[in-house]
């Protein structure tokens, strides 16, 4: 979708405390060439992850942004609320993919929820993280719109 561009996770703006840090990572990241942008609702810093998209002269279209949807806010009306201040705080008119962060609580209604955004346009695509197996296989089965993605961290102490 995006050729010889470069793509940015969740370790440039995952734990940056300082938003106007957070604004200047994901500005710079933009002038050099990177066109993913994956932040989150609990990482705090969904605004300055907006604001830097917005300041940039790049067409939105040519950015890919992916959020998550933290635990606290699961259940069907909780998400479209928490999904409507994401896009309040991203400033965006769509999300390119929305993720369920983790699977606790009432993720089924969050899930559902998630596929009344898909099915609207208000997101390109659904997916989950850090999800197991036989959750996401639950998912898969007993829902119309399957997962996308199954976004999980992998790195020397999570392998």
């Amino acid at each position: 979708m995006f050729p010889e561009t470069r793509h940015f996770s969740v370790g440039l703006v995952h734990q940056i405390n300082d938003l106007a840090q957070t604004q200047q990572v994901v500005e710079d990241g933009l002038e050099v060439g990177y066109r993913l942008v994956d932040t989150a609702q609990v990482y705090g810093n969904e605004q300055a992850v907006g604001d830097a998209i917005r300041h940039s002269n790049i067409p939105r279209e040519d950015i890919f942004v992916t959020s998550k949807i933290w635990v606290d806010d699961y259940g069907y009306d909780a998400t479209l609320k928490a999904f409507d201040e994401t896009m309040k705080k991203l400033q965006l008119d769509y999300l390119d993919l929305y993720l369920i962060h983790k699977p606790y609580n009432d993720y089924y209604g969050t899930w559902r929820a998630m596929e009344r955004l898909y099915k609207e346009g208000r997101i390109r695509a659904i997916g989950v993280s850090s999800f197991w197996n036989e959750r996401l296989a639950d998912l898969i089965t007993f829902n119309d719109v399957k997962p996308a993605v199954n976004q999980i961290e992998t790195n020397v102490w999570n392998q």
